[in-house]
């Protein structure tokens, strides 16, 4: 009997192991496919010593400037209006800097500032190619973050709280948790990390999802349209402190 249930646990062991190298390359030939449809070759293997370079230095001759100049050495901004990028996932930060580029045809870029104006990072990210934002992202993903923000509202910790674990069920908002994960560290290739990000960031982000001017993500719209200016600012310092 127990050589039965040991074969049979042998045996989803072996299934789960081929669906997940079947995602994988579902997944590549998906990503690879994209960049054949819009007419430009899927970029290589991203490297992190170019990212790096790129990071620090920027390329005058291209018009781009060096990212640590806003947000930080390795990613770690000390500057609160400029998030910290340092431990982000890799396929997150990509994403990001493509929405900041406008598209050919396109009257603005999907991610946006108040009022609908571009942001300074669409003049940053515009110049960049796909295999410039594989590799900032990569080197960004394996720095650590060495100087995380902080809450700095004790008055607003329970509410807080009470949504990052629970949500607002009245309003059908989910918890934060469910998807930045518990300790805030985000899940890899989806959501971003929120533990000790500046809280004054995250707080203008989610208005910017409410308002519809960052217009990236049609869930994390809906999330924030049911959220108060108390709920977000609760939420927001609530997810700084976390670690």
């Amino acid at each position: 009997m127990i050589e039965i249930r040991s074969s049979r646990f042998s045996m989803k062991r072996v299934l789960s192991r081929m669906l997940v190298a079947s995602g994988l390359m579902l997944g590549a030939s998906l990503f690879s496919s994209s960049f054949a449809a819009e007419g430009a070759a899927a970029p290589a293997k991203p490297d992190a010593a170019k990212g790096q370079e790129l990071y620090d230095q920027g390329d005058a001759s291209r018009g781009i400037v060096a990212c640590a100049s806003c947000h930080g050495a390795a990613g770690n901004s000390t500057i609160p209006v400029n998030p910290n990028l340092a431990a982000q996932p890799h396929e997150y930060l990509v994403k990001q800097l493509v929405d900041f580029q406008t598209k050919q045809g396109a009257e603005k870029p999907a991610r946006n500032g108040p009022e609908g104006n571009p942001t300074p990072m669409t003049a940053m990210a515009q110049n960049l190619t796909p295999q410039d934002m594989q590799n900032v992202a990569l080197y960004l993903a394996q720095q650590p973050l060495t100087e995380p923000a902080s809450a700095g509202h004790e008055d607003l910790v329970e509410l807080g709280r009470k949504i990052w674990r629970g949500g607002l069920p009245d309003r059908n908002v989910p918890a934060c948790a469910a998807c930045h994960s518990a300790d805030g560290a985000g899940l890899p290739s989806q959501y971003p990390r929120l533990a000790g990000q500046h809280p004054g960031y995250i707080e203008e982000q989610l208005k910017l999802f409410r308002s519809g001017d960052r217009a990236n993500n049609d869930v994390m719209h809906d999330i924030a349209d049911r959220m108060s200016d108390a709920d977000i600012k609760a939420v927001s310092d609530y997810a700084a402190g976390l670690r």
